[in-house]
């Protein structure tokens, strides 16, 4: 079982949500951080961290000896990452996407491939027995973020549970975190702000065909047009985490806030049943 915990705006709960349901579960579990450009999952479960890993993408490195400035691989690039100027050709690597096209198509074979650091994929132990974790890392100056969560997504366990804090948002980060997975946790606040944003996500998940549910944060604050929207979408609202002084107290010192309440703990444990559930009758349906 594969569950991405996302949100269509910054500062819902979702890294909140990914944490405490990872250790509220009385088996296995593997927690991915793919908000790689400002992880936090590590401020909540302490991991320790055994590996560190490059990840890298290939950009073009042209060989003006051979180079006959035919345009070729100008011509083909997409992105405007590669171009002829005068006697020379200039290289943008920030806006290259590593298609290999240029190299591809030169004639002359004087475009050849050099890595390029993305940032790094960091992997280890959550604080419980069975926990399995791993978080990217961005290097800072880089934009291209889909080949860092892709390499964290390849430690999903295929045999097990894995949980996915994916980053804000709508975009390809969000679609990169998301793709392959049998179930996505839609985190929101019954503010204004919280219900357009949700609704952006809810738009995105569907064109994605992916099973999904709410969660409401800070439930008890601002009003309720968010559970009106959720019963005309017939969005399940999955669990509610009550505006308390007491939770967001615990948040602010990195505690998990499962540790402040059973029932929590509790409800946490029935939220990943109901999910086995409605991946089930997903499945099932005609």
């Amino acid at each position: 079982m594969i569950i991405s915990i996302a949100s269509g705006k910054g500062g819902t709960g979702k890294t909140t949500v990914a944490a405490n349901l990872a250790a509220s579960l009385d088996q296995a579990v593997t927690v991915l951080d793919c908000d790689v450009e400002e992880p936090n999952l590590h401020l909540f479960l302490h991991p320790k961290i055994h590996t560190r890993e490059n990840v890298v993408a290939p950009i073009p490195r042209v060989d003006m000896e051979k180079c006959t400035l035919c345009k070729r691989c100008m011509e083909i690039c997409r992105f405007n990452a590669i171009a002829v100027a005068g006697k020379t050709v200039v290289t943008f690597p920030e806006l290259c996407h590593s298609c290999g096209g240029c190299s591809a198509i030169c004639p002359e074979g004087a475009v050849t491939e050099m890595e390029r650091v993305l940032g790094i994929v960091e992997t280890g132990t959550g604080p419980v027995p069975d926990m399995g974790f791993a978080q990217g890392l961005l290097d800072v100056g880089q934009v291209m973020v889909p080949p860092v969560i892709r390499k964290v997504k390849s430690h999903i366990d295929t045999q097990g549970i894995t949980l996915i804090d994916a980053p804000p948002g709508t975009s390809c980060p969000v679609i990169a975190a998301m793709k392959d997975t049998d179930f996505v946790i839609l985190v929101t606040e019954p503010t204004p702000f919280g219900l357009n944003d949700l609704k952006l996500a809810v738009e995105t998940v569907r064109m994605m065909d992916i099973p999904h549910g709410l969660i409401i944060n800070r439930a008890g604050m601002g009003d309720d047009a968010v559970y009106a929207y959720a019963k005309e979408q017939h969005l399940p609202v999955l669990l509610e985490i009550p505006f308390d002084r007491k939770i967001a107290e615990a948040y602010s010192r990195g505690d998990l806030i499962i540790s402040r309440s059973n029932d929590l703990k509790e409800k946490f444990q029935t939220l990943y049943h109901d999910i086995c559930r409605l991946v089930d009758a997903q499945r099932c349906a005609p």
